[in-house]
């Protein structure tokens, strides 16, 4: 329900396969957001070049997120640029900012737009869209697929430096 109110007392569950259009994106963001929630996930990595197309800008997103944030937990996000996150996610923008301490916003200046991973990386779990310009991709818990893109995601990590403060300060 997109911008809705959902709760996480009602049990979402991930559906393994293919998608294609930014709406079935968006969904499947959302719902591992919802899941990763539920089993209270101690880590997620997310990736794009921007994250302008994410569902970050929906209550029902953010929700979800002050319900999966807590103690042990860990957001790793991956981009080439966030210039955009403040404007277009303005609440996810001021839960980066009251959660700060869990999320480690990275920039990724080595590679070119098309180089970036558009994916979200969960313990069993994983989104990526393959193809950015229709939205197509796959959502699975396949092991092989799973561990080829960590590996993908760490590599990118180890050559980012810190971005997207979550404060800033003016003088």
């Amino acid at each position: 329900m997109p911008g809705g109110c959902m709760s996480t007392n009602e049990p979402v569950s991930l559906v393994a396969g293919g998608f294609a259009g930014l709406g079935e994106f968006a969904q499947h963001v959302r719902d591992m957001i919802q899941v990763a929630a539920q089993q209270q996930w101690p880590r997620m990595v997310w990736s794009d070049v921007n994250f302008e197309d994410w569902p970050l800008r929906e209550k029902a997103v953010v929700y979800a997120l002050n319900a999966w944030a807590g103690p042990g937990r860990q957001l790793i996000m991956l981009a080439k640029r966030y210039n955009q996150v403040p404007l277009l996610h303005p609440r996810f923008a001021q839960w980066r900012g009251t959660w700060s301490h869990l999320v480690d916003c990275r920039v990724v200046k080595h590679l070119d737009d098309s180089e970036i991973p558009s994916a979200m990386l969960g313990p069993e779990w994983f989104i990526h869209r393959r193809d950015m310009a229709r939205s197509v991709g796959i959502c699975s818990q396949e092991v092989r697929s799973r561990i080829e893109l960590t590996e993908l995601l760490e590599e990118c990590r180890r050559q980012s430096s810190p971005g997207f403060p979550a404060t800033t300060l003016g003088l």
